[in-house]
């Protein structure tokens, strides 16, 4: 199953997106006073207990790719998510301090690759520093636009560098999807605790 969108749907949704993002930021401002009022005090809030509370999440694992200078470049993240289905955008994560997001942010445009269940060290490899993370035995092939398609993933995104802001010590990354591609219902790969597992649905 694949969905490609043209040039002019690009430049038309992003309009639209900016315009729409407009008016949720207008309609969503959070009155200083209240938060005051409220005593909410995020500042103070215990880094051990926070980083305990978000392991009781469970997140999607994708691996997202690139090419840059013609060197294929990537890096494995539980922080993806949709942001809208018109125009279609996507989202994840990366950390200030990643060696990998300097490469991915010249590219012209990147692939979102989600994992099987089975992909577990493939993640892995992905997350780890100083190896080839595209030597064997990882298996890809060159995208439509040239970045790297991981063999045996449960879907593809190609993007197009749509928005990136500075949030805390992350950067958001939004990429507008330019062709999605799905190759099987196969259960997908999740991070939950620090440790990857796999989706069991209820009978």
């Amino acid at each position: 199953m694949t969905a490609t969108a043209d040039a002019g749907q690009v430049n038309s949704g992003r309009a639209r997106a900016r315009r729409a993002g407009a008016g949720r930021a207008k309609a969503g401002r959070v009155d200083a006073g209240r938060v005051d009022a409220g005593r909410v005090d995020a500042g103070r809030v215990d880094a051990d207990g926070f980083r305990r509370a978000l392991a009781v999440h469970a997140a999607g694992v994708v691996i997202v790719t690139a090419q840059s200078g013609g060197i294929p470049v990537g890096l494995t993240a539980t922080s993806f998510s949709s942001v809208s289905l018109e125009p279609p955008l996507v989202s994840f994560y990366v950390d200030r301090s990643s060696t990998t997001w300097p490469s991915l942010r010249a590219a012209g445009h990147f692939a979102v690759n989600v994992l099987a269940c089975d992909q577990a060290d493939l993640a892995a490899r992905f997350a780890r520093k100083d190896v080839d993370r595209f030597a064997e035995p990882t298996r890809w092939r060159p995208g439509p636009l040239g970045a790297p398609l991981l063999q045996d993933v449960s879907a593809h995104l190609v993007c197009l560098p749509y928005e990136t802001a500075d949030v805390g010590d992350h950067i958001l990354v939004v990429g507008l999807v330019a062709e999605a591609r799905v190759h099987g219902p196969g259960r997908p790969l999740l991070y939950h605790q620090g440790r990857f597992g796999r989706f069991i649905a209820h009978p």
